[in-house]
């Protein structure tokens, strides 16, 4: 039997751009929303895809530097610490040192922890 039109379950949508911070020189995630319409979800909605973790602590609301519009932040005051201690041990457990062509897909893989209902494509392998 087809499925009506109405029954499809539509999702919220987001646009993740990254930029490099120089104050803190490390990479630095925005994050804008989208309703099931394809509306710009309103700040107050945004969090409710955050880890309530993070939410307004290291994840605000600012001036996107290249779009001036309002965008989810994920502050990026912690993020040469935790990418840090991220890569001694991968380096430790594996006898292996991280490349630089891995440290973005690390990278992405420690901002899923602040934004775990996003689905990544982790297909790229690190060995």
């Amino acid at each position: 039997m087809p499925k009506k039109a109405n029954s499809i379950v539509k999702t919220r949508t987001f646009d993740l751009s990254i930029t490099y911070d120089k104050y803190y020189q490390t990479p630095r995630m925005w994050v804008t929303g989208y309703d099931e319409r394809g509306g710009t979800l309103p700040q107050s909605l945004i969090f409710d895809d955050i880890s309530t973790e993070h939410a307004r602590k290291t994840v605000t609301i600012e001036t996107h530097p290249n779009l001036g519009l309002p965008t989810a932040s994920i502050h990026p005051c912690r993020h040469a610490h935790v990418m840090k201690r991220i890569i001694k041990y991968m380096a430790e457990s594996t006898g292996k040192e991280v490349r630089v062509d891995q440290y973005l897909v690390i990278f992405l893989k420690f901002i899923s922890t602040v934004l775990p209902s996003i689905d990544y494509d982790h297909t790229m392998s690190l060995d």
